[in-house]
Parts: structure tokens; sequence; C-alpha cells
């Protein structure tokens, strides 16, 4: 399990950024736009072809999985768009697009003379694409039946799924008893499959209802409450259930 997971309700992790800004350095953009447009030509949505060279598929799973499988101190070490830069870097390397010297190598390029200019960009079928998968964007939600095991007001177990690469599950909840609060109408998938994990499939999504004090046994403040939304995979029937069943 990653340990980035499991922060909630730690404490003396130091002081708590207040940044409000979306963008705090003008490179941030640029790589917010890159990782855009790598969903956008990868997407199986029915969008204008593109002469662009970019053939595999990206998603925000992968950037997540790339910023995951950082060192964990560096993982809390870097800011935000850094881990981007870091997983999308990696992601180019790991599928031939460019070696890691050749990264290196540029790199060093633009540090001993930052006012290089950048490579010209832009062809009008992939800014079409791309503004196209933006307005569209991409829904998980699937037309599928499934079976709904759980309905609102029923106690649910939080499962200890084992994760390799990357989870949706908060590591705080593993173990944790809840009760379901809304049934999701319909099935949702997830943008791949996270193998031992267990989410990837069309499934029902639950959003659950978590008292604090179960969650942190006399380390939390009254009058309110947790909630998750959580594939099904993540939750199971109380033992006790499972006994009387």
């Amino acid at each position: 399990m990653k340990l980035q997971h499991y922060l909630g309700g730690l404490e003396g992790l130091g002081p708590v950024s207040t940044e409000t800004r979306v963008f705090v350095e003008p490179w941030e953009k640029r790589i917010f736009g890159i990782h855009t447009a790598m969903m956008a030509l990868s997407s199986q949505l029915p969008l204008p072809v593109t002469p662009s060279t970019f053939s595999t598929v990206w998603t925000w799973a992968d950037l997540r999985k790339g910023a995951e499988s950082l060192n964990p101190f560096d993982y809390f070490r870097f800011r935000y768009y850094e881990k981007w830069l870091g997983g999308i870097c990696g992601y180019f390397i790991a599928h031939g697009y460019i070696t890691a010297e050749e990264l290196d190598a540029l790199t060093e390029d633009y540090y001993a003379e930052p006012g290089k200019a950048l490579p010209s960009a832009g062809e009008e079928a992939i800014d079409a694409r791309i503004v196209q998968y933006l307005v569209e964007g991409d829904s998980p939600k699937r037309e599928a039946e499934v079976n709904h095991a759980f309905a609102v007001g029923e106690e649910i177990v939080v499962c200890d799924v084992p994760t390799i690469e990357h989870t949706r599950l908060p590591g705080y909840l593993r173990n944790k008893t809840g009760t379901v609060e809304t049934v999701y109408e319909g099935a949702y998938t997830y943008l791949c499959d996270t193998g031992p994990d267990g989410i990837g499939a069309v499934m029902p999504v639950y959003c659950v209802r978590f008292d604090p004090a179960t969650i942190w046994p006399g380390n939390a403040e009254p009058n309110f409450a947790i909630y998750a939304d959580l594939y099904a995979h993540y939750v199971a029937a109380p033992a006790s259930a499972r006994q009387a069943a």
C-alpha cells in the first residue's frame, strides 16, 4: 500500500499549504496542456483522425501511477505539477518516444540557455481533436446491467485489497465499517485494470458514510461524518452479516 494513501488523520506532518492558484508557475500550464493532449489523442471516443505520432494510451490513471511510483520522500518533496512532470517523462521514456539520455541532454541545453526557443508546434487537426475531447469529456459511466449488492442504510466493511501499482481506496478506510448513503444508478468502470486492487471492470459504486470516531478512535471531533465514493470491489458485508446468511 502506498504511504500517501494513509495520510488521513495523521498529525505532525508540517504546515499545510493554503495556495489557491491553480497554476503557480507558467510552465505548469504547459504540463497540464501536454497531459490533456495525451488523453485526447489516445481516447477511444469517435474523434477526428490526426497526423499525431502519439500511438499509445494515456489516462488519468497513468498520471497517478507515475506519481505514486515515486520514492515516498520524493512524492512529498515535489509539488503537484512536478509530480506530473516526472510521471509524463517516465511514460515517454518507457514507451520509446525519447530515451533518458536524450531527455537529459535536452534538459542540460535549456539549463545552459534558459531563453532558448522551444520547438514549434501546432496542427489544426490535433487542436480540433483536443477541443472536442474537452467539450465532450469521457465519462466512466457505462450502460450495463450490474447487481447492486447493498442498499441505502446497509452496513458495509471496507476490504483490505492488495495494491501494487495504483489504487482508488484511501488507506485509512481499510477494514473500517460504514453505512451506505447513496447507491449510484448505473455502472462504472475505471481508466485501467489495477490488477489485485480489483477495479477496471464495470461495477456499481456506492457513497459510504463513516463515523470519524471509528476511523480515528479517541482522536476525532464530534458532529461530522466522512463520505467516500467506493467501487463495489472495495466493500463487503460485515462478518456478522455473512455468518447470518
